[in-house]
């Protein structure tokens, strides 16, 4: 049955406000704050087979529009009326991203016959496992990442398995938070089977099911009208996670994108190989796969802001993900800081993009700012407090249009802040200031956004406090068209005292009464010379405290009260070559040794050897290729490690 396109929009604005339902029943019900003030958590309607069809707009987390639900669904059998099954493992069908996002869904039928899914998740502020929060890039394998359930019926024809809620209670750290937060998403999928229920009765069954493919069908012409906009090409970007364990070295992110009329195929070879660490995304090699396309899908919004948020915009894309690398690896490799990986792969298909479109996209997003989780004791009551305080976010890049969003914007918008109010009456730590940061946004014709600051005192001993996703403290985001980049980010222990300490990308941290905790996200890059900034525009920003005088002067050339030394400083500025790409100085030093021929090389060499040798072979090529006393950067530096680490290590070839 086919859909006229009155009706399709018709029921599309009520699909979305069923979603938009579900998403308000959780978000208000929820116990803890990374659910009901941060909105980590989706909620949506799928088809049968699992593709999702309505999601909301307004609410809740943007990662996974898209997000195929079908193995999943495919992993159970036998779905009656009042079923929910849930699943938090990363390697069962590759639905969920890691353990402490539980994702449910619950078959929704009408007369008998099933007609779609609810759908959703929640990320769980910890889950168990080896540290607070379940989560630190230092952890090794999946098993130290809190308990897993594969796919398994939570409720079984309106029967709730105690037995396993009970396990699951009694493994995590703050088990009355987890239970609400579930109820409020059990809550959620009853919310969407009563409005499916009222869609039903409203349009019919048959109208109903051909609205779930018009719309998915309508999400796939928007996104091949936007591609057809884009000149056929082949556009090249990567970045860098700062280390790719701690301490370790710099993980690269690759991609090679091609255009083909109203087609694009994503080509990930090249990035690292699969890490001794929690930042592997797990995307089972999907052609599809959502933790891939997120930066695809914000990228087509952006050109298209009338574009329907679901499943139809990942079609007209095919991913090459080769297997044993960060962005696909094999069990039981550690995911669980996958978020941060993410985060960066968005900004990477953002740059690649915007090679292809400079004069539609912003500059690079900011990035690097951690979820900041708190573990600690009231001293009052003796009680134990496991809570998520805050996202420390950084802004959007200045775009062709205008400034970039400050303090939150790019790829981390959806992500509320919680008040201060409410962290202190939930969390007995202090909060000492919470704001942006001067200084922190790239200089442009149109600014980069600003970076939020957070600092924090504790009072009781044995306070750990992570920081989850810390990264952008040596790789800044990247300018373009004479834009510059975003500061670098910071996490100081005790700042401005005797006993500082830059904590670096440090995760997890054990504090002591009295400490205090200085974190600061990365800032966005600015979009076309500074010098072309108005003036009346550097002034006002000076004056809002976002900018020091300092940077006036050196980044755009303007001395307030001074028409004579601004004109000078500008025109010094202007004669200067203008870069279309900036990175910042410390990838530039990076890749005098790293070229894109000795990646390249190197990515080689990798791919020939088991999965296990990987990460160890590229560890000791980089440590040989240090000691080398003559770098020619065309590879061939690369080539020689490799043999003298195969004399060293002839088993290495399995």
């Amino acid at each position: 049955m086919s859909i006229d396109p009155v009706t399709l929009q018709i029921f599309g604005n009520h699909a979305q406000a069923a979603a938009e339902a579900m998403a308000f029943t959780l978000f208000r019900t929820a116990h803890s704050t990374f659910v009901k003030e941060t909105e980590d958590f989706t909620t949506g309607l799928c088809t049968p087979e699992g593709l999702t069809f309505a999601s909301p707009r307004e609410l809740g987390a943007t990662w996974f529009i898209g997000l195929e639900y079908g193995p999943v669904i495919r992993a159970l059998s036998d779905y009656r009326e009042g079923d929910v099954g849930m699943t938090n493992d990363p390697y069962s069908g590759f639905v969920c991203t890691h353990s402490p996002d539980i994702h449910l869904w619950k078959p929704i039928f009408w007369e008998g016959e099933l007609v779609c899914f609810a759908v959703g998740h929640i990320h769980n502020t910890d889950v168990g496992g080896a540290v607070p929060a379940s989560l630190s890039r230092a952890l090794t394998e999946v098993h130290q990442e809190g308990i897993r359930f594969p796919p398994v019926k939570l409720v079984a024809e309106g029967v709730l398995d105690q037995r396993l809620l009970d396990i699951m209670l009694l493994n995590v750290r703050a088990p009355t938070q987890n239970w609400g937060d579930l109820k409020a998403q059990l809550a959620a999928m009853t919310t969407g089977e009563r409005k499916v229920h009222e869609m039903i009765r409203r349009f019919g069954l048959a109208t109903f099911r051909a609205g779930m493919e018009g719309l998915l069908d309508l999400a796939d012409r928007q996104a091949r009208r936007v591609l057809s906009s884009i000149p056929d090409g082949d556009y090249e970007f990567h970045d860098y996670l700062d280390e790719d364990s701690p301490g370790g070295l710099p993980c690269r992110l690759q991609l090679n994108m091609r255009i083909r009329g109203e087609t694009a195929e994503l080509d990930f070879t090249g990035s690292d190989p699969q890490l001794t660490a929690s930042l592997n995304m797990p995307t089972g090699g999907s052609a599809r796969h959502i933790l891939l396309m997120v930066g695809w899908n914000y990228v087509l919004y952006t050109l298209d802001p009338t574009m329907l948020l679901n499943g139809g915009l990942v079609r007209p894309a095919t991913c090459i993900v080769p297997e044993g690398t960060v962005l696909n690896p094999v069990f039981p490799a550690a995911v669980g800081m996958r978020s941060m990986t993410c985060m960066r792969l968005q900004g990477v298909l953002m740059g690649a993009f915007q090679r292809a479109v400079p004069d539609r996209l912003p500059a690079g997003p900011a990035s690097g700012g951690p979820m900041m989780n708190v573990n600690t004791t009231d001293n009052r009551t003796g009680r134990r407090v496991m809570a998520a305080i805050d996202p420390i976010t950084g802004g959007g890049g200045g775009a062709p249009d205008g400034d970039g969003n400050d303090g939150s914007g790019g790829n981390s918008g959806f992500l509320k802040n919680t008040p201060v109010e409410i962290n202190e009456a939930e969390v007995p730590i202090r909060i000492l200031r919470y704001g942006l940061e001067p200084d922190s946004g790239g200089a442009g014709k149109h600014r980069g956004g600003m970076a939020t600051v957070l600092e924090f005192r504790v009072h009781a001993p044995g306070t750990v406090v992570t920081a989850r996703n810390r990264d952008r403290s040596r790789f800044r985001s990247w300018g373009v068209q004479g834009g510059l980049p975003g500061a670098a980010s910071q996490f100081w222990r005790n700042p401005g005292t005797a006993r500082a300490e830059n904590l670096g990308n440090t995760d997890v941290v054990t504090l002591d009464p009295g400490d205090v905790i200085r974190i600061v996200c990365s800032g966005a890059s600015g979009w076309g010379p500074a010098w072309e900034r108005p003036v009346a525009a550097v002034e006002a920003d000076l004056a809002a405290g976002k900018i020091s005088a300092t940077a006036a002067a050196r980044d755009y050339g303007v001395v307030p009260g001074n028409a004579a030394e601004t004109q000078r400083l500008r025109a010094a500025l202007a004669a200067a070559p203008r870069r279309d790409f900036d990175p910042g100085p410390e990838r530039e030093a990076y890749e005098q040794v790293w070229t894109d021929a000795n990646y390249a090389a190197l990515t080689a060499i990798l791919a020939s050897l088991p999965i296990h040798w990987r990460h160890y072979a590229k560890r000791q090529i980089f440590a040989r290729i240090e000691a080398m006393a003559e770098r020619r950067g065309d590879g061939s530096e690369v080539q020689a490690a490799f043999a003298a680490l195969r004399q060293d290590f002839p088993q290495i070839a399995g």
